[in-house]
């Protein structure tokens, strides 16, 4: 039998497939696509019957294999469904209040103006490096807080255009208003030398 002019035909290669075969082959080929992207065993509608076939519990329709159930799970018919399950299981859930936030107590104090203050320019007499001497008088502090000081970049700040060549150190004791010195970069600010009292200016 002569295959030279027979439409696919290659010596050694079978027959051309016929329709019902291609579209067996393509079937399946889709269906082990599916099955990669898709668990079965995680559907809830998806059952398999005493007879070997297939059933969609939320459509309650009959299918012969896995590919065919696949098929209709992308049909209309089964997203309608399922957008009326999710909405009749949204109406029927009772309404849950939002989890409350994490309340944080913010102790609030009524400011009773600025503290008294004295700043002393010294010098070391072991090395003779210069410093500053910060005293501030908190004479009505809340009891049990104790007075923080910290520095601020002239970038920080909001009230004066920045400029480099100076700092900010801000004092801060509650009842009173926080106070802030500018300070010439220059001076190495130790922490050593920052002293904060209480009964300085008493007697003034």
């Amino acid at each position: 039998m002569d295959f030279q002019h027979r439409a696919g035909g290659k010596t050694g290669v079978g027959g051309v497939a016929s329709a019902s075969e291609s579209n067996r082959d393509r079937r399946e080929r889709l269906r082990q696509l599916a099955l990669e992207t898709i668990d079965l065993n995680k559907d809830p509608y998806f059952m398999k019957n005493h007879l070997g076939s297939y059933e969609c519990k939320l459509c309650l329709t009959l299918h012969n294999n896995e590919g065919s159930y696949l098929a209709h799970t992308q049909g209309k018919k089964h997203q309608a469904n399922l957008a009326r399950r999710a909405a009749k299981e949204a109406k029927e859930a009772p309404a849950q209040p939002a989890p409350e936030k994490a309340r944080v107590d913010i102790k609030k104090f009524v400011k009773i103006g600025r503290p008294g203050y004295k700043v002393t320019k010294q010098r070391d007499p072991d090395n003779g490096q210069q410093s500053l001497l910060f005293q501030i008088d908190y004479p009505e502090i809340v009891e049990g807080i104790a007075p923080r000081h910290r520095f601020m970049a002239a970038y920080e700040q909001k009230v004066e255009p920045p400029d480099r060549k100076w700092q900010y150190l801000l004092f801060a004791a509650e009842p009173y208003e926080t106070i802030a010195f500018k300070i010439v970069i220059r001076f190495e600010v130790a922490r050593r030398v920052i002293h904060i009292l209480r009964d300085l200016l008493k007697e003034d």
